[in-house]
């Protein structure tokens, strides 16, 4: 295995033990040209990253081109990542998603840790499926929080985390919100799949949320069995369902 890391975003842990390369963000061709002398024929686009300003990036010639062809695209957080991936792709190489390795992350349909949902468990979930279908389709976010039908909070740039903390903020009297969170309408899901783990079940608790939904099929389940202790210990609901059927 070989890791291209970039600095700033690449936890250093990551990559020792394994083959890898130091970049900056915009180092298209650079790290193109690192995967072919190490061998490589599948792409794995895996770990957090925090979207940069284009005046942050260190841009070669290829980066440039790129941007200029995909004009509007970038502005959105699928465009660019779709465009990266036709850029690794057209060098020849298979991107591959991270489900196609680690099959048992994507979160099946049903009740994975606490419920049963009650009636008003259940509108805000679909509540929360209309309002992350709207925000998705202009590629805004993965993830919104919903209270007796109200929608607290939408993710934006700040990321799930800190989304989830500031629609604690703002919660009203009585059951906590519900955090909903799937994926885009059409999107690339080899290179941003929705996450969610046994830190999102804390965060979650730490503001107030009663419970989590997911889509089933698109989202990755990060340690099941930590999550779903963590999800039992805080006494709040996990649900996967199908986004293109909320009822």
């Amino acid at each position: 295995m070989f890791i291209v890391a970039f600095e700033g975003h690449t936890d250093p842990a990551t990559v020792e033990g394994f083959g890898h390369v130091w970049l900056k963000l915009g180092q298209t061709d650079a790290a193109l040209r690192a995967l072919h002398a190490a061998g490589c024929v599948d792409v794995v686009m895996a770990g957090p990253m925090r979207r940069p300003t284009l005046s942050s990036l260190s841009l070669d010639r290829r980066s440039v081109t790129a941007l200029a062809k995909a004009g509007t695209r970038v502005f959105g957080d699928d465009g660019l990542l779709s465009l990266i991936v036709e850029e690794i792709e057209r060098d020849g190489f298979r991107v591959v998603g991270v489900e196609d390795l680690l099959g048992g992350y994507l979160a099946y349909e049903g009740t994975l840790a606490g419920g049963p949902l009650g009636a008003a468990d259940e509108r805000d979930v679909v509540r929360g499926i209309a309002a992350l279908r709207a925000i998705g389709a202009a590629d805004i976010g993965q993830a919104v929080a919903v209270q007796e039908g109200l929608v607290l909070a939408v993710e934006a740039i700040e990321g799930t985390d800190a989304m989830i903390a500031r629609a604690g903020l703002l919660r009203r009297p009585g059951a906590g919100p519900v955090l909903v969170k799937g994926s885009k309408p059409g999107q690339e899901g080899r290179a941003d799949r929705p996450t969610v783990g046994a830190g999102t079940v804390v965060a979650a608790a730490a503001a107030g949320f009663r419970g989590i939904a997911i889509e089933a099929g698109a989202t990755l389940v990060v340690d099941r069995a930590a999550t779903v202790r963590a999800v039992e210990q805080a006494g709040l609901f996990l649900v996967a369902r199908s986004f293109s059927d909320p009822t």
